[in-house]
């Protein structure tokens, strides 16, 4: 359940700007981070790359001693070779352009490969989190807990379960008050890598802001080694987004194998405009690998048209990345 609280009231008067926010229309920009690399016959390594991704080739002819060494030996010269680039951000980018996304109506996505590390996001507007702040909240907690050397206590635990497993709102209030609402968040998720992200007005949790390339970076620190988290803490959370309530195994899952996913959804309709916020959040394995996966939409007339539209994208991204052709399963019903 999303809470009755987040739809009402206005954003600060001042805010102050989140760096890398930019408002445009529909996935406006695709970025993504790739290793290249190509090998030599003799076994070298060469990794090459733009800031753009784009593939660098390395072929300039072997210096002249070089090439009168290998003459005289009588072996043929070799030149490195570099392997040509996986543009990510650009399959990423044709893949969501297949989704049908209903008039009036935004989504952006981004996905990481967790065994290769590769990683690509489209879209850059800022979105209404809704419920899938309640990971964010959780992990402010357990990284200001690890801070002063304590566990959480058992009221905290309660929760915490209910705030994920059930998405129960009065317990991520609790919650949110016990971390010191959006400054405490605000300050966590700077030391997670967070840098589009800002906490909701007061007790409006559910009006935070974030990106999809945000909420990516959050789930690196709940699913990744590299986390200012603890592994026990990642654990925890890990434990709690397997275990959702069966009504809310919808978005990031439809992509998955089955039933090998975590994920935490977030729903909310806006009482300014009517329209639909629908969000998911998680890690799922497909093909023996596994991805996480930050859908987020906004503009849609109803839950269940917000809820096909994510798992469209959800598919399609997750298709891009594991070679599968996302055309057949794309399409969200308008």
């Amino acid at each position: 359940m999303e809470s009755s609280r987040a739809t009402a009231g206005s954003r600060r008067a001042r805010r102050r700007t989140p760096r890398r926010r930019r408002r445009g229309g529909l996935l406006p920009v695709c970025l993504a981070t790739v290793a290249v690399v190509g090998a030599t016959a003799a076994g070298t390594v060469y990794v090459k790359a733009h800031a753009g991704g784009d593939a660098v080739s390395s072929a300039a002819s072997p210096a002249p001693s070089s090439s009168a060494s290998a003459a005289t030996s009588g072996e043929a010269s070799v030149e490195p070779v570099t392997e040509p680039a996986v543009d990510r951000g650009a399959l990423l980018g044709s893949a969501l352009a297949k989704v049908t996304v209903p008039s009036g109506a935004k989504v952006s996505a981004a996905v990481l490969d967790l065994d290769s590390g590769d990683s690509a996001a489209c879209g850059d507007s800022s979105f209404d989190t809704a419920s899938i702040v309640k990971v964010d909240i959780l992990a402010t907690l357990l990284l200001q807990a690890q801070d002063v050397g304590r566990h959480l206590t058992a009221t905290e635990k309660a929760y915490a379960v209910k705030m994920i497993e059930n998405s129960d709102n009065a317990s991520a209030s609790r919650l949110w008050d016990a971390i010191g609402g959006a400054a405490g968040l605000d300050a966590a998720n700077r030391r997670f890598g967070l840098t589009s992200t800002e906490g909701g007005d007061g007790e409006l949790w559910g009006l935070t802001q974030t990106t999809a390339a945000d909420q990516l970076a959050l789930l690196q620190q709940v699913f990744g080694d590299d986390s200012k988290l603890s592994a026990a803490s990642r654990a925890y959370v890990q434990g709690l987004m397997k275990t959702v309530e069966p009504d809310q195994r919808w978005g990031v899952s439809a992509a998955a194998d089955g039933s090998r996913y975590a994920l935490k959804n977030g729903w909310l309709a806006r009482s300014t405009t009517g329209l639909w916020d629908v969000n998911s959040i998680g890690r799922v394995t497909v093909g023996g690998t596994d991805y996480l996966v930050a859908v987020l939409s906004k503009g849609t007339v109803s839950q269940a048209r917000g809820i096909s539209l994510v798992e469209g994208a959800a598919k399609a991204a997750v298709g891009s990345f594991a070679g599968a052709d996302p055309s057949a399963s794309a399409s969200a019903s308008r």
